[in-house]
Order: structure tokens, then sequence, then C-alpha cells
């Protein structure tokens, strides 16, 4: 390992390092969570890190992190150990597969790709396995880690912009530009470019076509699977049957009386 990688390394462990957070209520018990989920969904996490301050400021979004869930694609655990059913990129490992109560404690939401099917979903997951192993890119952290010397006046236009900082090597990665890749790798879509392009044929009228520009990989963030029109936003709370009927409140405390005091007229 170079000099260099060693402190990209030492860099990255210290900007993952949780904090403390303002809240810790998670959206979704675990099991209520692990319930809703489907092969092929997209996982996002609000992370507390350092690193996913950045994240968030750039993206100027709640997500910070991106996983892929795999279901019961690895087959059963080993014995004492809980099932690895995500893939993620983590600053410090890499390409990894992970338990759900990695996540436990943390604000999540499921994105939903609408309509593939089950021979998509596996190339999907396939695509993520195949990448296990591979390192984070550590350009990225070097990038990143400028944030927290001084946080730069960069216009809202420009942020998104600021995210396609990865030296773009092929034994790289970073968390929503891999799973960018793997649904660039089936062709779905998660938020094209839209165009209005006049066509002229001969012998026929002006007419408007649309046609879907697939971005570039390294552009996308955790926050476009939430925005896309192509994944459907899936609670857990509703999915598995909600009625607010069913609700137990609890009454208000009735307030103290207060004494009686002197009677005026005696």
């Amino acid at each position: 390992m170079s000099p260099l990688q060693a402190i990209g390394r030492r860099l990255a462990a210290f900007l993952a390092k949780p904090r403390e957070r303002n809240s810790h209520i998670p959206t979704s018990p675990v099991a209520l969570f692990a319930a809703t989920l489907r092969k092929g969904d997209v996982v996002l996490v609000e992370g507390s890190s350092r690193f996913a301050s950045a994240i968030k400021y750039l993206t100027q979004s709640t997500w910070s992190h991106a996983a892929l869930y795999i279901g019961d694609t690895l087959g059963p655990p080993a014995p004492g150990e809980e099932p690895r059913l995500l893939v993620d990129v983590d600053v410090v490992e890499g390409v990894r597969t992970i338990p759900l109560s990695t996540f436990a404690g943390l604000h999540t939401r499921i994105c939903r790709p609408v309509g593939l099917g089950e021979a998509e979903v596996d190339a999907l997951v396939q695509f993520m396995l195949s990448r296990k192993g591979i390192t984070y890119d550590l350009k990225n952290i070097f990038d990143l880690a400028r944030y927290f010397i001084r946080t730069p006046p960069v216009p809202g236009s420009m942020k998104r912009r600021m995210l396609s900082l990865g030296s773009g090597e092929p034994t790289k990665a970073i968390c929503s530009t891999l799973l960018a890749q793997a649904f660039e790798s089936i062709r779905y879509p998660i938020l094209p470019e839209v165009a209005l392009v006049d066509v002229d044929s001969k012998g026929a009228r002006r007419a408007a076509r649309e046609i879907l520009f697939i971005r570039h990989h390294s552009l996308y963030a955790p926050r476009d699977f939430d925005v896309s029109p192509f994944f459907q936003v899936v609670k857990p709370r509703l999915a598995q049957g909600f009625d607010y009927r069913q609700l137990e409140w609890q009454s208000p405390a009735a307030p103290a009386q207060d004494e009686p005091g002197p009677d005026p007229s005696g």
C-alpha cells in the first residue's frame, strides 16, 4: 500500500465514523422494513457521518447512501451469522454484502423499480455481486474532504456536477455510481433527460419525438432514486396494511384544578 493510499484509508475511516444523531427514531422497525423489501429494491439511508454530511450538502437531500436489496441470493447464512441481504459500497471496505441490521436506527426509504422481470432482477443483482471486493474510489475521499475545511459557496445548479469527482477507474466505485451502472446494464432509466426533437421526413408532416438520454453514471446521487419517476417509493407501514382506526391514542392528562381562592364577598 502506497503512502497516499494509507492516508486515504485513514481519512476515509475518519469521515465514515458515525456521529451522534439528532433523532434516534428510525423510519420503520427492522422487522417491518424486512417484510416489505423485494429483491431489486434500492434502499436509501440518511447517514450521520461527516462523509454523509458532504453528500447531503452537495445533493441538497436527506439521503446520503444507497444499497441494493438482494434477498436470499446468497443462500442461508453460516451458523451464528445474520443473512447478508444488501450490497453496498463502504468507503473503507469497498463493495460488500451486509445484513439489514447495519442500517437499524437510521432513517431509510425503499425505492422500487417498476416492471422488472425475474431475469432482469437477477441480472441486476449479479452485476452488483460481481463487483464485490472492488475498493472505494479514494479520489472522491480527498475531493469531498475539502468541504470540511471550508464549505464553498457552490451555486445550486453546480452542486450536482461537483459529484462527478471520481477518477473513473474501472477498479473503483462509489455507492450511487455503482447502482447507476447496474441499472444502466439492464437499460432501466433513473433520471433520463428528455429532449423534444423536430424530425423532418420527406412527404410527412413535422413531428416531435421524445428521446431519452441516459446520463453518465458518475452524475447520479442517492436522491435521484427517490425523485425518479420510474421508481416507486414504498412505505413499509402502508404496504403492510395501515388502518388509522386501529391506532391507540393516549388521552392528554387533565389540567390540574386550581385551589379555590377566598370568597371576595366575605
